[in-house]
Order: C-alpha cells, then structure tokens, then sequence
C-alpha cells in the first residue's frame, strides 16, 4: 500500500507453509529494498515500511523469486 508518500509492505504466510517460509523475513527483504529498516511480526504475519516508492515493484519480485 502506498499513503502520504510511504509504502506499507504485509507479508501473510499460510498455516500450511509456516514450517516452510517466515513472513518477518520476507517484510525484512522487501523493507530493504523500499528504503525500510525492517520488518516486523509473527512468522505467519509481518509488516515492514519504506519510502522508495518507484522500487515498490522491485521489492514484490523478489520477494515472488523466494516462494
């Protein structure tokens, strides 16, 4: 999501894949390609923040590249 000139990123991650993938790291990847800090959360929900809106597409590629 996209507000006042910020990006807001939330990974979910199904109970059938919570032994196989980590929302907090994906938030975390995709936090650092926005601008972020990180991310934060539980391994089936997280959120991370950015600033760097053109790069919004880059960051969801990647984290596509992962699964």
């Amino acid at each position: 999501a996209i507000k006042d000139e910020k990006i807001g990123l939330a990974v979910g991650i199904t109970e059938s894949l919570i032994k196989k993938y980590n929302a907090v790291d994906f938030a975390t990847k995709g936090s650092k390609i926005i601008g972020g800090k990180g991310g934060g959360g539980r391994p089936d929900f997280a959120q991370a923040g950015g600033a760097e809106i053109n790069k919004i597409d880059e960051a969801i590629n990647k984290l596509k590249s992962l699964i």
